[in-house]
Protein backbone atom coordinates (compact mmCIF):
# COMPACT_ATOMS: atom_id res chain seq x y z
CA UNK A 1 0.00 0.00 0.00
CA UNK A 2 1.65 3.57 -0.81
CA UNK A 3 -0.48 5.50 2.22
CA UNK A 4 2.03 6.09 4.77
CA UNK A 5 1.49 6.86 8.47
CA UNK A 6 4.69 7.69 10.90
CA UNK A 7 5.95 10.15 12.54
CA UNK A 8 8.96 10.07 15.16
CA UNK A 9 8.23 13.90 16.00
CA UNK A 10 7.10 16.14 12.98
CA UNK A 11 7.99 19.82 13.33
CA UNK A 12 5.70 22.16 11.63
CA UNK A 13 6.91 24.10 8.63
CA UNK A 14 5.78 27.50 7.53
CA UNK A 15 5.04 26.35 3.89
CA UNK A 16 2.46 24.46 5.47
CA UNK A 17 0.54 27.80 5.48
CA UNK A 18 1.34 28.39 1.54
CA UNK A 19 0.12 25.06 0.59
CA UNK A 20 -2.95 25.34 2.48
CA UNK A 21 -3.42 28.45 0.73
CA UNK A 22 -2.69 26.65 -2.85
CA UNK A 23 -5.19 23.81 -1.62
CA UNK A 24 -7.84 26.30 -2.03
CA UNK A 25 -7.14 28.16 -5.33
CA UNK A 26 -9.86 27.63 -7.78
CA UNK A 27 -7.62 27.45 -10.70
CA UNK A 28 -4.76 25.44 -8.76
CA UNK A 29 -2.15 24.27 -11.10
CA UNK A 30 0.03 20.59 -10.19
CA UNK A 31 2.80 22.00 -7.66
CA UNK A 32 6.10 20.89 -8.35
CA UNK A 33 8.94 20.86 -5.14
CA UNK A 34 12.31 21.33 -5.65
CA UNK A 35 15.25 21.75 -2.86
CA UNK A 36 17.83 19.61 -1.88
CA UNK A 37 18.39 16.19 -0.74
CA UNK A 38 17.27 15.65 2.78
CA UNK A 39 15.47 19.04 3.50
CA UNK A 40 12.44 17.24 4.29
CA UNK A 41 9.85 17.60 1.08
CA UNK A 42 8.10 14.37 1.55
CA UNK A 43 7.85 15.10 5.07
CA UNK A 44 6.46 18.21 5.01
CA UNK A 45 3.80 16.64 1.81
CA UNK A 46 3.10 13.69 4.51
CA UNK A 47 2.20 16.33 7.13
CA UNK A 48 -0.11 18.42 4.84
CA UNK A 49 -1.82 15.12 3.86
CA UNK A 50 -3.41 15.08 7.08
CA UNK A 51 -5.47 17.89 5.85
CA UNK A 52 -7.40 16.06 3.03
CA UNK A 53 -9.76 13.21 3.51
CA UNK A 54 -7.85 10.75 1.02
CA UNK A 55 -4.37 10.40 0.43
CA UNK A 56 -2.42 8.17 -1.97
CA UNK A 57 1.61 8.52 -2.68
CA UNK A 58 3.12 6.91 -5.32
CA UNK A 59 6.83 6.23 -5.04
CA UNK A 60 7.95 6.70 -8.73
CA UNK A 61 10.97 4.81 -7.68
CA UNK A 62 9.34 1.68 -7.16
CA UNK A 63 8.79 -0.72 -11.03
CA UNK A 64 4.93 -1.01 -10.34
CA UNK A 65 4.45 2.70 -10.69
CA UNK A 66 7.35 4.36 -12.54
CA UNK A 67 5.65 1.31 -15.81
CA UNK A 68 2.02 2.84 -15.04
CA UNK A 69 3.12 6.78 -15.88
CA UNK A 70 5.45 5.28 -18.45
CA UNK A 71 2.81 3.01 -20.52
CA UNK A 72 -0.42 4.62 -19.73
CA UNK A 73 -0.83 8.37 -21.80
CA UNK A 74 -4.41 8.86 -21.11
CA UNK A 75 -4.34 10.66 -17.96
CA UNK A 76 -8.36 9.18 -16.81
CA UNK A 77 -7.16 5.78 -17.38
CA UNK A 78 -3.39 6.78 -15.13
CA UNK A 79 -5.52 7.86 -12.82
CA UNK A 80 -7.79 5.18 -12.49
CA UNK A 81 -4.83 2.46 -12.40
CA UNK A 82 -3.30 4.96 -9.44
CA UNK A 83 -6.25 4.65 -7.61
CA UNK A 84 -6.81 0.90 -8.50
CA UNK A 85 -3.01 0.48 -7.06
CA UNK A 86 -3.98 2.12 -4.04
CA UNK A 87 -7.02 0.17 -3.20
CA UNK A 88 -9.16 3.62 -3.14
CA UNK A 89 -12.12 3.90 -4.72
CA UNK A 90 -12.97 7.02 -6.92
CA UNK A 91 -14.63 9.90 -4.79
CA UNK A 92 -16.24 13.32 -4.92
CA UNK A 93 -14.32 14.02 -1.09
CA UNK A 94 -10.76 16.30 -0.97
CA UNK A 95 -7.78 13.87 -2.79
CA UNK A 96 -3.91 14.05 -2.22
CA UNK A 97 -2.35 12.64 -4.53
CA UNK A 98 1.84 12.61 -4.33
CA UNK A 99 4.43 11.98 -6.81
CA UNK A 100 7.36 11.19 -4.92
CA UNK A 101 11.13 10.72 -6.20
CA UNK A 102 9.26 11.98 -9.58
CA UNK A 103 12.85 12.42 -11.17
CA UNK A 104 12.93 8.65 -11.76
CA UNK A 105 10.14 9.01 -14.46
CA UNK A 106 10.79 12.13 -16.80
CA UNK A 107 7.32 11.55 -18.67
CA UNK A 108 5.37 12.03 -15.26
CA UNK A 109 6.85 15.28 -15.40
CA UNK A 110 5.42 15.95 -18.34
CA UNK A 111 2.30 14.66 -17.42
CA UNK A 112 1.44 16.75 -14.68
CA UNK A 113 0.04 19.66 -17.14
CA UNK A 114 -3.00 16.99 -18.44
CA UNK A 115 -3.82 16.53 -14.84
CA UNK A 116 -4.15 20.25 -14.74
CA UNK A 117 -6.21 20.30 -17.80
CA UNK A 118 -8.50 17.31 -17.41
CA UNK A 119 -8.79 16.21 -13.86
CA UNK A 120 -8.14 19.69 -11.89
CA UNK A 121 -10.38 17.92 -8.81
CA UNK A 122 -7.11 16.19 -7.21
CA UNK A 123 -4.36 18.06 -5.68
CA UNK A 124 -1.32 16.87 -7.33
CA UNK A 125 1.68 17.34 -5.20
CA UNK A 126 5.40 15.75 -7.02
CA UNK A 127 8.60 15.90 -5.24
CA UNK A 128 12.21 14.59 -5.92
CA UNK A 129 15.73 15.00 -5.16
CA UNK A 130 17.89 15.97 -8.12
CA UNK A 131 14.94 16.98 -10.30
CA UNK A 132 17.24 19.91 -12.12
CA UNK A 133 18.56 17.42 -13.53
CA UNK A 134 15.98 15.06 -14.62
CA UNK A 135 14.69 18.12 -15.91
CA UNK A 136 16.85 18.05 -18.49
CA UNK A 137 15.55 14.82 -20.14
CA UNK A 138 11.86 16.32 -20.52
CA UNK A 139 11.49 17.34 -23.45
CA UNK A 140 8.01 19.35 -23.71
CA UNK A 141 8.07 21.01 -19.82
CA UNK A 142 4.60 22.10 -19.18
CA UNK A 143 5.73 25.62 -18.47
CA UNK A 144 2.54 27.87 -17.43
CA UNK A 145 0.74 24.51 -16.47
CA UNK A 146 2.70 23.64 -13.25
CA UNK A 147 3.66 25.48 -10.17
CA UNK A 148 6.71 25.13 -8.83
CA UNK A 149 8.43 25.60 -5.57
CA UNK A 150 11.49 25.05 -3.41
CA UNK A 151 12.24 24.26 0.71
CA UNK A 152 15.13 24.93 2.56
CA UNK A 153 16.77 23.94 5.70
CA UNK A 154 14.63 25.13 8.52
CA UNK A 155 14.96 29.07 9.51
CA UNK A 156 15.49 30.25 12.72
CA UNK A 157 11.99 30.99 13.41
CA UNK A 158 11.36 26.95 12.48
CA UNK A 159 13.92 25.78 14.93
CA UNK A 160 11.75 27.93 17.43
CA UNK A 161 8.70 26.63 16.32
CA UNK A 162 10.41 22.92 16.78
CA UNK A 163 11.73 24.17 20.32
CA UNK A 164 8.34 24.78 21.50
CA UNK A 165 9.77 27.99 22.66
CA UNK A 166 6.09 30.16 21.94
CA UNK A 167 7.86 33.34 24.18
CA UNK A 168 10.83 33.63 21.58
CA UNK A 169 8.67 32.94 18.95
CA UNK A 170 6.66 35.91 19.63
CA UNK A 171 9.34 38.47 20.45
CA UNK A 172 11.13 37.88 17.23
CA UNK A 173 7.68 38.21 15.54
CA UNK A 174 7.07 41.38 17.34
CA UNK A 175 8.42 44.77 14.80
CA UNK A 176 10.54 46.21 16.64
CA UNK A 177 11.18 43.87 18.73
CA UNK A 178 12.04 44.32 22.49
CA UNK A 179 15.57 45.08 24.56
CA UNK A 180 14.24 42.26 27.22
CA UNK A 181 14.35 39.37 24.78
CA UNK A 182 17.58 40.35 23.28
CA UNK A 183 19.93 37.97 25.20
CA UNK A 184 17.75 34.60 25.27
CA UNK A 185 17.22 35.34 20.92
CA UNK A 186 20.95 35.65 21.15
CA UNK A 187 21.50 32.69 23.16
CA UNK A 188 18.99 30.59 20.57
CA UNK A 189 20.68 31.98 17.20
CA UNK A 190 24.03 30.96 18.63
CA UNK A 191 23.07 27.21 18.69
CA UNK A 192 21.01 27.22 15.58
CA UNK A 193 23.79 28.75 13.62
CA UNK A 194 25.98 26.01 15.51
CA UNK A 195 24.25 22.87 14.24
CA UNK A 196 22.22 24.87 11.52
CA UNK A 197 18.83 23.72 9.64
CA UNK A 198 18.92 20.21 8.46
CA UNK A 199 15.63 18.32 9.64
CA UNK A 200 17.50 15.19 10.78
CA UNK A 201 19.88 17.69 12.59
CA UNK A 202 17.45 19.92 14.46
CA UNK A 203 15.33 16.08 15.09
CA UNK A 204 18.20 14.89 16.96
CA UNK A 205 19.52 17.50 19.00
CA UNK A 206 15.63 18.38 20.75
CA UNK A 207 15.34 14.15 20.93
CA UNK A 208 18.50 14.06 22.95
CA UNK A 209 19.61 17.75 24.09
CA UNK A 210 22.66 17.77 23.40
CA UNK A 211 24.74 18.32 20.23
CA UNK A 212 27.40 15.47 20.82
CA UNK A 213 26.06 13.05 18.75
CA UNK A 214 25.20 14.69 15.55
CA UNK A 215 28.42 14.48 14.00
CA UNK A 216 27.13 10.86 12.55
CA UNK A 217 24.37 12.80 11.07
CA UNK A 218 26.60 15.68 9.23
CA UNK A 219 29.32 12.51 8.10
CA UNK A 220 25.57 10.66 6.46
CA UNK A 221 24.11 13.44 4.92
CA UNK A 222 27.76 15.16 3.65
CA UNK A 223 28.61 11.47 2.25
CA UNK A 224 25.22 11.42 0.82
CA UNK A 225 25.58 14.19 -1.41
CA UNK A 226 29.57 12.94 -2.64
CA UNK A 227 27.79 9.55 -2.98
CA UNK A 228 25.18 11.27 -5.44
CA UNK A 229 28.70 12.49 -7.53
CA UNK A 230 27.70 9.99 -10.05
CA UNK A 231 23.92 11.79 -10.77
CA UNK A 232 25.51 15.36 -10.87
CA UNK A 233 28.00 14.40 -14.01
CA UNK A 234 27.56 14.20 -16.95
CA UNK A 235 31.11 12.36 -17.72
CA UNK A 236 33.72 10.63 -15.48
CA UNK A 237 36.34 13.12 -15.58
CA UNK A 238 33.25 15.95 -14.29
CA UNK A 239 32.38 13.48 -11.41
CA UNK A 240 35.84 13.08 -10.47
CA UNK A 241 35.92 17.40 -10.12
CA UNK A 242 32.72 17.86 -8.06
CA UNK A 243 34.37 15.22 -5.69
CA UNK A 244 37.11 16.74 -5.49
CA UNK A 245 35.28 20.49 -4.78
CA UNK A 246 33.13 18.79 -2.24
CA UNK A 247 36.53 18.13 -0.46
CA UNK A 248 37.79 21.79 -0.61
CA UNK A 249 34.77 23.73 -0.88
CA UNK A 250 34.75 24.83 2.50
CA UNK A 251 38.05 25.76 3.33
CA UNK A 252 37.63 28.53 0.54
CA UNK A 253 38.05 31.89 1.48
CA UNK A 254 35.34 34.42 0.30
CA UNK A 255 35.32 35.07 -3.30
CA UNK A 256 36.71 32.15 -5.20
CA UNK A 257 38.22 31.75 -8.53
CA UNK A 258 37.63 28.37 -10.90
CA UNK A 259 41.29 28.31 -12.67
CA UNK A 260 42.90 25.79 -10.23
CA UNK A 261 40.41 25.34 -7.40
CA UNK A 262 40.97 24.46 -4.00
CA UNK A 263 44.91 23.53 -5.43
CA UNK A 264 44.32 21.66 -8.33
CA UNK A 265 45.04 21.88 -11.65
CA UNK A 266 41.76 22.13 -13.34
CA UNK A 267 41.22 24.57 -15.57
CA UNK A 268 38.69 27.30 -15.40
CA UNK A 269 35.92 25.46 -17.77
CA UNK A 270 36.24 22.40 -15.95
CA UNK A 271 35.86 23.63 -12.36
CA UNK A 272 32.88 25.83 -13.72
CA UNK A 273 31.11 23.12 -14.71
CA UNK A 274 31.12 20.54 -12.00
CA UNK A 275 30.02 23.87 -9.83
CA UNK A 276 27.22 24.61 -11.86
CA UNK A 277 26.02 21.22 -12.11
CA UNK A 278 26.38 21.33 -7.44
CA UNK A 279 24.05 24.31 -8.14
CA UNK A 280 21.84 22.79 -9.79
CA UNK A 281 21.88 20.17 -6.87
CA UNK A 282 21.19 23.04 -4.64
CA UNK A 283 24.24 21.58 -2.52
CA UNK A 284 26.77 24.30 -3.15
CA UNK A 285 25.18 27.59 -5.10
CA UNK A 286 26.90 29.85 -6.41
CA UNK A 287 26.33 33.74 -5.63
CA UNK A 288 27.58 36.32 -7.89
CA UNK A 289 27.97 40.17 -7.52
CA UNK A 290 25.97 43.08 -8.64
CA UNK A 291 27.54 46.09 -9.63
CA UNK A 292 24.47 48.43 -9.64
CA UNK A 293 23.03 50.45 -7.01
CA UNK A 294 20.02 51.02 -8.56
CA UNK A 295 17.13 48.41 -9.57
CA UNK A 296 16.88 46.49 -11.21
CA UNK A 297 19.89 44.03 -10.10
CA UNK A 298 22.26 43.45 -12.71
CA UNK A 299 24.32 40.26 -11.33
CA UNK A 300 27.89 40.08 -12.94
CA UNK A 301 28.66 35.98 -14.02
CA UNK A 302 31.91 37.25 -15.00
CA UNK A 303 33.28 38.53 -11.75
CA UNK A 304 34.65 36.26 -9.07
CA UNK A 305 31.49 35.01 -6.94
CA UNK A 306 31.08 33.27 -3.18
CA UNK A 307 29.68 30.19 -2.56
CA UNK A 308 27.10 29.39 -0.48
CA UNK A 309 26.38 26.05 1.00
CA UNK A 310 23.57 24.02 1.60
CA UNK A 311 23.23 24.77 5.57
CA UNK A 312 25.72 26.30 7.90
CA UNK A 313 25.72 23.56 10.22
CA UNK A 314 26.93 21.46 7.76
CA UNK A 315 29.74 23.86 6.65
CA UNK A 316 30.69 23.89 10.37
CA UNK A 317 31.34 20.34 10.43
CA UNK A 318 32.84 20.26 7.13
CA UNK A 319 35.27 22.75 8.52
CA UNK A 320 35.17 21.20 12.30
CA UNK A 321 34.77 24.57 14.12
CA UNK A 322 31.58 23.61 15.74
CA UNK A 323 33.63 23.32 19.21
CA UNK A 324 35.59 26.63 18.99
CA UNK A 325 31.82 27.90 18.21
CA UNK A 326 30.43 26.94 21.43
CA UNK A 327 32.77 29.09 23.73
CA UNK A 328 33.03 32.16 21.49
CA UNK A 329 30.28 34.94 22.56
CA UNK A 330 30.19 37.13 18.92
CA UNK A 331 30.03 34.70 16.17
CA UNK A 332 31.01 37.05 13.73
CA UNK A 333 34.21 36.34 14.76
CA UNK A 334 34.48 33.20 13.65
CA UNK A 335 36.28 32.19 10.53
CA UNK A 336 36.49 35.82 9.82
CA UNK A 337 33.50 36.60 9.58
CA UNK A 338 32.19 33.87 6.94
CA UNK A 339 30.27 32.03 9.08
CA UNK A 340 27.67 34.66 10.09
CA UNK A 341 27.41 36.26 6.58
CA UNK A 342 26.54 32.58 5.25
CA UNK A 343 24.08 32.31 8.19
CA UNK A 344 22.36 35.40 7.11
CA UNK A 345 22.16 34.47 3.37
CA UNK A 346 20.60 30.88 4.52
CA UNK A 347 18.35 32.90 6.80
CA UNK A 348 17.31 35.31 4.06
CA UNK A 349 17.23 32.50 1.22
CA UNK A 350 14.52 30.20 3.21
CA UNK A 351 11.88 33.28 2.70
CA UNK A 352 11.30 32.54 -1.01
CA UNK A 353 10.38 29.64 -2.68
CA UNK A 354 10.77 30.88 -6.00
CA UNK A 355 12.92 28.89 -7.79
CA UNK A 356 14.99 31.70 -9.45
CA UNK A 357 15.30 33.95 -6.44
CA UNK A 358 19.04 34.36 -5.87
CA UNK A 359 20.87 36.25 -3.39
CA UNK A 360 23.60 38.95 -4.45
CA UNK A 361 26.05 41.33 -3.02
CA UNK A 362 27.46 44.70 -4.49
CA UNK A 363 31.10 45.57 -5.74
CA UNK A 364 32.72 48.15 -7.17
CA UNK A 365 36.41 47.33 -8.33
CA UNK A 366 37.90 50.19 -9.62
CA UNK A 367 41.69 50.93 -9.21
CA UNK A 368 41.79 53.40 -6.17
CA UNK A 369 38.26 52.54 -4.68
CA UNK A 370 37.17 49.03 -4.81
CA UNK A 371 33.96 48.36 -2.75
CA UNK A 372 32.03 45.63 -1.25
CA UNK A 373 28.90 45.16 0.22
CA UNK A 374 28.26 41.80 2.19
CA UNK A 375 24.34 41.54 0.85
CA UNK A 376 22.02 43.26 -1.54
CA UNK A 377 18.22 43.39 -0.56
CA UNK A 378 16.05 44.62 -3.27
CA UNK A 379 12.92 46.81 -1.95
CA UNK A 380 10.34 48.30 -3.72
CA UNK A 381 12.33 50.66 -6.07
CA UNK A 382 15.32 50.39 -4.13
CA UNK A 383 18.34 48.41 -3.55
CA UNK A 384 19.17 48.12 -0.01
CA UNK A 385 23.22 47.69 0.54
CA UNK A 386 23.41 45.02 3.90
CA UNK A 387 26.76 44.53 5.77
CA UNK A 388 27.34 42.15 8.40
CA UNK A 389 29.69 42.85 10.55
CA UNK A 390 30.66 44.22 13.85
CA UNK A 391 32.28 47.48 14.10
CA UNK A 392 31.49 51.07 14.45
CA UNK A 393 29.92 53.03 11.64
CA UNK A 394 32.45 55.15 11.11
CA UNK A 395 34.09 52.23 9.57
CA UNK A 396 31.27 50.84 6.65
CA UNK A 397 33.27 52.67 4.12
CA UNK A 398 31.27 50.17 1.50
CA UNK A 399 28.52 50.86 2.68
CA UNK A 400 29.62 55.13 2.47
CA UNK A 401 30.00 54.11 -1.49
CA UNK A 402 27.13 52.87 -2.29
CA UNK A 403 25.26 55.31 -0.68
CA UNK A 404 26.78 58.06 -2.02
CA UNK A 405 25.23 56.30 -5.56
CA UNK A 406 22.26 54.95 -4.87
CA UNK A 407 19.95 57.44 -4.34
CA UNK A 408 17.90 56.75 -1.54
CA UNK A 409 19.03 56.94 2.49
CA UNK A 410 18.12 53.44 3.60
CA UNK A 411 21.04 50.58 4.88
CA UNK A 412 21.23 48.01 7.41
CA UNK A 413 23.73 46.14 9.14
CA UNK A 414 23.52 43.13 11.08
CA UNK A 415 25.60 42.64 14.53
CA UNK A 416 25.76 41.33 17.46
CA UNK A 417 23.75 44.40 19.30
CA UNK A 418 20.44 45.61 19.90
CA UNK A 419 18.24 46.57 16.94
CA UNK A 420 18.69 50.62 16.77
CA UNK A 421 18.63 53.25 14.01
CA UNK A 422 21.20 55.70 14.07
CA UNK A 423 21.50 58.73 11.36
CA UNK A 424 25.18 58.72 9.37
CA UNK A 425 26.64 61.17 7.59
CA UNK A 426 29.15 59.53 4.52
CA UNK A 427 32.82 61.35 4.08
CA UNK A 428 31.09 62.86 1.20
CA UNK A 429 28.33 64.47 3.43
CA UNK A 430 25.38 62.08 2.46
CA UNK A 431 23.02 61.70 5.36
CA UNK A 432 21.33 58.79 5.75
CA UNK A 433 19.99 55.86 8.33
CA UNK A 434 21.74 52.86 9.32
CA UNK A 435 18.95 50.30 10.58
CA UNK A 436 21.15 47.83 12.65
CA UNK A 437 19.15 44.31 13.20
CA UNK A 438 20.81 41.48 16.15
CA UNK A 439 21.85 38.55 14.33
CA UNK A 440 18.50 36.66 14.65
CA UNK A 441 16.55 39.36 12.52
CA UNK A 442 18.07 38.00 9.33
CA UNK A 443 15.15 35.70 8.36
CA UNK A 444 13.13 39.09 9.09
CA UNK A 445 14.59 41.92 7.05
CA UNK A 446 11.77 42.05 4.78
CA UNK A 447 9.22 43.09 7.33
CA UNK A 448 11.95 45.30 9.24
CA UNK A 449 12.32 46.99 5.71
CA UNK A 450 8.68 47.29 5.71
CA UNK A 451 8.41 49.05 9.12
CA UNK A 452 12.01 51.26 8.32
CA UNK A 453 10.83 53.15 5.51
CA UNK A 454 6.95 53.67 6.60
CA UNK A 455 8.44 55.59 9.85
CA UNK A 456 11.66 56.93 8.27
CA UNK A 457 9.79 57.63 4.65
CA UNK A 458 12.19 59.45 1.93
CA UNK A 459 11.95 63.00 1.39
CA UNK A 460 11.02 64.58 -1.67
Amino acid sequence: MPRIYYIIMLFERKTIRRLLEWKKLPDRKPLLIRGARQVGKSTLIRQFAGTFTHYIEVNLEKEQYRRLFEQIDDIKYLTDAIFLTAQLPRTDQPTLLFLDEIQEAPKAIQQLRYFYEEMPQIHVIAAGSLLEFALKKVPSFPVGRIEQRVLHPFDFEEFLMALGHQQALDELRTVPCHEYGHQILMDLFHTYTLIGGMPEVIRTYITEGSVANLGRIYDSLWQSYRDDAEKYASNPSERKIIRHILETAPAEKDRISFEGFGHSVYRSRETGEALRALDLARVIRLVYPATATVQPMNEDPKKRPRLQFLDTGLLNWALRIQPEMMGIHDLQSVYRGRIMQHMIIQELQAQYDSPLYRPHFWVREKAKSSAEVDLLFPYKQFLIPIEIKSGSAGKLRSLHQFIERSGHPYAVRLLGNRFSVEKVTTPGGIPYLLMNLPYYLGARIPQYMEWFVSQYPMKT
